[in-house]
């Protein structure tokens, strides 16, 4: 079955918009109501949520522009530009999160929490659960990256509520724990922050081929080549759903280059048709150890 990328992207936003705004509403009112840092951190730490999904739905809007004169390989990697941006934008949440919990603590300031504390937590534990299966789902039929982000952007969510409803119960056995979870939150979040940016980031730079990817490649070129296959030197470039693959590939001498260049075409189309990556091969002849004059 065949998905529309965008629309599934867009839609995964503006569910995660709409959902996110009313749980922040209810819990920052909870929270002002019983006074509990946690519980304000958590709303705050839900409305980010919403940001971070205008972000994506920005990113996925322009990273399906087509190429230009000026961008010959399109818009992908805003993908991850926007992803960046996400994990930035949860550091800040973190931050403040650990420092008004510090200062709550020195301040000695405690909290009391009541029942529509623990309905609305519960609630969100649950909403947010289902929305971060709902992104890993969009993730694994688009492959936006930004996706990925913001399934772990509900998931520390829903995690971050389970904490705060831990302590609602522990509450009557120290008076502090409100300020230890605000901070418990805030460690969560900059770990969430680490690892999206680190996969957004390590994309930009470049990545190493899985051996998976090379495996399949070297079936392809056999299947088209009954010489000895010498395929070397992979890189690929990622673009986002976009990918360019440049391999050398070793001919007998015998071969003539016409021969040479129909068969490395056709290889090209097979990894085209089969794995949907633009691929150019460099063509070697086997014995490559004669000097070249200028």
């Amino acid at each position: 079955m065949k998905y529309n990328r965008q629309r599934i992207g867009y839609l995964e936003g503006i569910i995660s918009i709409f959902v996110n705004l009313i749980l922040f509403i209810f819990k920052y009112w909870v929270g002002i109501v019983t006074g509990s840092i946690a519980l304000i951190a958590d709303a705050w730490h839900t409305l980010s949520d919403s940001i971070s999904s205008l972000v994506l739905i920005a990113g996925i809007k322009i990273s399906v522009r087509k190429p230009t004169k000026k961008h010959p390989f399109g818009f992908g990697r805003v993908e991850q530009i926007a992803a960046i941006f996400i994990a930035f934008i949860l550091g800040i949440v973190a931050y403040e999160i650990i420092r008004e919990s510090v200062e709550r603590y020195l301040s000695n300031e405690s909290t009391t929490y009541g029942s529509i504390a623990i309905i609305v937590t519960i609630a969100s534990v649950i909403i947010k659960e289902a929305l971060a299966q709902f992104s890993f789902w969009a993730y694994r039929k688009t492959n936006y990256i930004t996706l990925r982000a913001d399934g772990w952007h509900h998931r520390s969510d829903a995690l971050s509520s389970v904490v705060v409803l831990v302590g609602i119960f522990l509450r009557p056995y120290a008076w502090w724990i409100d300020s230890l979870l605000g901070i418990i939150i805030g460690f969560m979040l900059f770990y969430t922050v680490y690892d999206i940016a680190r996969d957004a980031i390590e994309r930009l730079i470049g990545l190493e081929l899985p051996e998976k990817l090379i495996e399949e490649i070297k079936q392809i070129a056999a299947q088209n080549y009954d010489g000895d296959l010498r395929l070397h030197h992979f890189h690929i470039h990622n673009y986002g759903q976009h990918q360019e693959l440049t391999f050398h590939m070793k001919f007998k001498e015998s071969t003539t280059v016409y021969d040479a260049h129909e068969i490395a075409t056709k290889i090209e189309k097979q990894i085209h048709e089969k794995l949907n990556i633009e691929s150019t091969i460099h063509i070697e002849p086997l014995n490559n150890s004669k000097p070249i004059c200028n």
